[in-house]
């Protein structure tokens, strides 16, 4: 080799190896996700996590290599929310997916990128963002759409008893904002299909006595109750009295329904959980809540366990059968 084409060779190789040895010490961006639940904590086996973090998989996201998962949940003891609001802001946590309108409150008010999941109820009415269209704030996700399915939830009903359905008791968490809108948006619905509705609101475990107490005195034809952390803890209550008493009682989500509820009627848990993720992946890369519209289910799931049909001695109707998506037997 020539002398000069040698000192041209090493001259290159001098402009090369620095930049190369950057790009070889540069390491991937590593984004972290917390998540916080007035109920129990949505751990990587639980199955709505699952559904988030596969979804963030599909979008190039590994768990424990490029995305970190922090999962905070109450456990029906709210007062706790606000310090695991706390430990996922330690946590460094780019973006957090609530379920529940309290912890929805308390992500917004601590700053960081939100998008809620479920259980918040209507959004907007709520005050967590300004409109469906236009967020503003650090706040976006999946909206409840209470009246079309409270409707929908009571006509199901109304397909099972005939006309034999005119009152129906609703127990809700009245200490929960959201749900009371939810079961605000139950009541309207109902009076529009001539039902009447016997409002049983709880806020701690012991009012179930009392709720059910007032059933006793006041007998519905049936019960429709809206899911919280508290009505879901204490959903195995409610199953055994509706059992009991033979009243056909109406959920929201099908989980409910395989556990031994009569019915359910809600939207699709993986599709909300699916829809989120993607909510995630463009707040990791860059959007902003306030950019991103709130959206809102598009599939619904109605589930029946005829099981629990046959123990209470329900005849069911082939025409409400024919409409299930799903049937436990």
């Amino acid at each position: 080799m020539q002398r000069r084409e040698f000192i041209t060779l090493l001259a290159g190789a001098a402009l090369i190896e620095p930049s190369t040895a950057i790009a070889q010490t540069q390491t991937p961006k590593v984004y972290r996700l917390g998540t916080l639940a007035a109920g129990a904590p949505m751990l990587p086996d639980n199955a709505d996590a699952a559904v988030l973090i596969g979804a963030l998989t599909q979008r190039g996201y590994t768990l424990n290599q490029n995305l970190i998962y922090e999962a905070r949940g109450a456990d029906g003891k709210l007062s706790q929310m606000p310090q695991q609001m706390q430990e996922l802001k330690r946590a460094n946590v780019d973006v957090v997916v609530t379920v529940s309108y309290p912890a929805a409150v308390i992500a917004k008010s601590s700053g960081i990128a939100t998008v809620i999941a479920t259980g918040s109820g209507d959004p907007v009415t709520s005050g967590l963002v300004n409109s469906l269209a236009r967020p503003g704030g650090n706040v976006t996700g999946i909206s409840d759409v209470a009246a079309t399915l409270s409707t929908k939830r009571l006509s199901l009903l109304k397909e099972l008893l005939g006309p034999q359905l005119r009152r129906v008791a609703m127990l809700w968490n009245k200490g929960d904002r959201g749900m009371s809108l939810r079961s605000e948006a139950s009541a309207v619905a109902a009076r529009e299909l001539g039902v009447i509705v016997q409002p049983l609101g709880v806020a701690e475990p012991d009012d179930f006595i009392e709720a059910f107490d007032t059933m006793n005195r006041e007998r519905p034809d049936a019960i429709l109750m809206v899911s919280d952390s508290l009505t879901l803890l204490n959903r195995r209550r409610v199953f055994e009295y509706a059992a009991k008493r033979r009243l056909p009682a109406i959920y929201e989500t099908e989980s409910l329904t395989r556990e031994g509820g009569l019915m359910s009627y809600g939207p699709d848990r993986r599709e909300i959980f699916e829809r989120s993720a993607a909510l995630v992946d463009r707040i990791f890369k860059g959007t902003k809540p306030a950019d991103l519209p709130v959206e809102q289910p598009t599939r619904f799931v109605f589930a029946l366990n005829l099981n629990t049909a046959r123990a209470m001695g329900l005849n069911v109707p082939n025409t409400l059968l024919a409409l299930a998506d799903e049937v436990v037997e």
